[in-house]
């Protein structure tokens, strides 16, 4: 199976479950006959929930490196979950969990060997990003979630890098209310070609916090992360990739009727300081890399 086929089999099957999931979120009893004829109506939850949606951003940053700083970049997604179990002791809940995540970028980067790509007829379709992985929430608040990555490029930009990672995250709302930080780390090898467009195969590491509040109707994030390489993950075997801090103000659009969903629409604004090892020779679609960069973005999303 091509890259293509591929890319294009998993927004089939994600899209088809997405579907089936609204499909089927609840089931309704047949009212029973009787002397006291009552409508019953039972309800039961869905065991797949997620989100989609689509971003637009000034600037597209992967790990630290900038991939592209011009023209239109639009980013659509979706990400479901499938729970397989739920209980009540120390492993409270596992999960299945898929995702796809896509970049199309309207100077056509790496479609003419900006990035040694030859072109091809999707010149738009920069990166097709798939997920597959399981999480297992420990004491419902430790979540552990191994996972496989193919990074995909329809346009033919870069050779398709499959990676294999482990991503633990911590709620400690318990601990600190409304002054939780919501702390994640994350590891992530690669096995075949390099997810650092153009450095050698390599160890990906990436630490983070999330506070967040609520202001009326808005919901602010405060989200602080870092990434780091090693194996010659980043140029020159630099260990610093990048770190970032930024904003993001999500609006709940409540005039959407609930059997659609919940949408939203959210702005943000990050700043990142990226590391010498971030910059890849040579590549003429960038216009003039910063050490300094202020990415701005916005989109809608919906969660199911």
């Amino acid at each position: 199976m091509t890259k293509h086929s591929l890319a294009a089999a998993c927004t089939l099957t994600l899209a088809s479950l997405a579907l089936a999931s609204t499909g089927f979120a609840g089931t309704a009893a047949p009212a029973k006959s009787g002397k006291a004829c009552t409508m019953q109506e039972t309800i039961k939850e869905s065991c797949i929930t997620g989100d989609l949606g689509i971003d637009i951003t000034s600037m597209y940053i992967a790990r630290g490196i900038t991939v592209e700083n011009q023209a239109a970049i639009l980013q659509p997604y979706i990400n479901l979950s499938l729970r397989l179990y739920e209980g009540d002791g120390a492993l409270t809940k596992i999960s299945l969990d898929l995702g796809l995540w896509n970049s199309f970028q309207s100077r056509h980067t790496g479609s003419g060997a900006v990035f040694g790509g030859g072109g091809s007829t999707t010149n738009a379709w920069f990166e097709s990003t798939f997920t597959a992985g399981l999480s297992f929430v420990f004491n419902k608040n430790l979540t552990l979630s191994p996972y496989y990555r193919a990074y995909m490029s329809p346009n033919d930009a870069f050779e398709t890098a499959q990676t294999i990672g482990l991503r633990a995250a911590y709620d400690d709302t318990d601990l600190l209310g409304a002054w939780a930080l919501h702390p994640y780390a994350l590891v992530q090898y690669d096995m075949e070609n390099s997810s650092s467009f153009g450095t050698d195969e390599g160890v990906y590491y990436e630490v983070g916090i999330a506070p967040g509040m609520q202001v009326g109707p808005v919901a602010l994030s405060l989200p602080i992360k870092a990434g780091f390489g090693s194996g010659n993950y980043y140029a020159d075997n630099a260990n610093f990739g990048f770190v970032s801090g930024g904003v993001n103000a999500e609006y709940k659009l409540a005039f959407v009727p609930e059997c659609l969903g919940d949408w939203s629409a959210h702005a943000n604004a990050t700043y990142y300081r990226l590391g010498n090892g971030t910059d890849i020779a040579g590549v003429p679609a960038i216009r003039d890399r910063d050490e300094n960069e202020f990415v701005f973005g916005g989109g809608l999303r919906i969660a199911f």
